[in-house]
């Protein structure tokens, strides 16, 4: 049963052995969303909260739900969170962010996955909304994602070291995705979305520039219909009506927007 939000969850203090299923969750500054989302966790065997130069009640709020919380400061998400799957016990970690609420059809499933799965991580279906709209259809190139692989054996994920998107390295065997959905607020609104946007090319254009090939104008400006084609027809971002529209447009200028400020801003 789902606790309410007045009646903090009290930490399970679990032996080794008795550690199927850790959750994770990864979080910077993020007060308002954190108690909810680690609300409904109550499922796992564990829950471990990396906290990363948080500034305000994060560590205060995680620590009403677990005793495992860990902070410090990481320039890049890929560490961060590679430290955090380290520190999971778990024979299976699930990978949460402070923004994403697991329900409880959603848990049951986790939980029996873990329990009987030969594979090694699934994928996640995931519903994205945009402040109480869901957004199903067009999400994607580095804009938004429909599924992820958040439901793995310890060992099998590592993450990479890009500031904006690291990759994602998976070994062993894919099993079936799962059918309940993650419902993910991913913006409060179209200004939110907006400076996502901003704040993704920003660090894409760090990442550009450390590479030392940052790619041509021409190339990332063809990069923009391929990728609206992609998000809007492809996958069917035209179903949400307008909503898709924009996220395919916000989809499309985000390469062009990484190059243009790698090559005309300093930092």
């Amino acid at each position: 049963m789902r606790l309410a939000a007045a009646e903090p969850f009290v930490a399970k203090a679990p032996t080794i052995d008795q550690v199927l299923l850790s959750a994770l969750v990864v979080a910077r500054n993020e007060e308002a969303q954190l108690g909810e989302c680690l609300t409904c966790l109550d499922f796992a065997d564990e829950i471990v909260v990396v906290l990363d130069r948080c500034e305000d009640r994060s560590a205060e709020i995680a620590r009403h739900f677990t005793d495992h919380v860990i902070e410090g400061g990481w320039e890049r998400e890929g560490p961060r969170r590679n430290e955090g799957i380290a520190a999971c016990r778990g024979e299976w970690v699930v990978e949460i962010d402070a923004d994403e609420r697991v329900g409880p059809e959603l848990a049951a499933e986790l939980r029996d996955v873990a329990a009987t799965s030969s594979a090694d991580w699934h994928l996640i279906p995931v519903d994205n909304y945009v402040g109480a709209h869901l957004v199903r259809w067009g999400w994607g190139a580095s804009f938004g994602r429909s599924a992820h692989a958040g439901l793995f054996r310890r060992g099998a994920k590592h993450w990479g070291d890009q500031r904006v998107h690291p990759a994602v390295k998976l070994t062993g065997t894919q099993g079936s995705p799962l059918t309940a959905r993650l419902a993910h607020h991913v913006d409060r609104d179209i200004s939110d979305m907006l400076r996502r946007l901003d704040r993704y090319s920003s660090a894409r254009a760090r990442d550009l520039r450390d590479s030392g090939d940052i790619g041509t104008f021409g190339h990332n400006l063809r990069r923009v219909f391929s990728r609206f084609w992609k998000c809007y027809v492809a996958r069917r971002g035209y179903r949400e009506g307008e909503w898709g529209f924009l996220i395919a447009l916000c989809a499309a200028l985000y390469p062009l927007l990484s190059y243009l400020k790698a090559r005309l801003e300093s930092e």
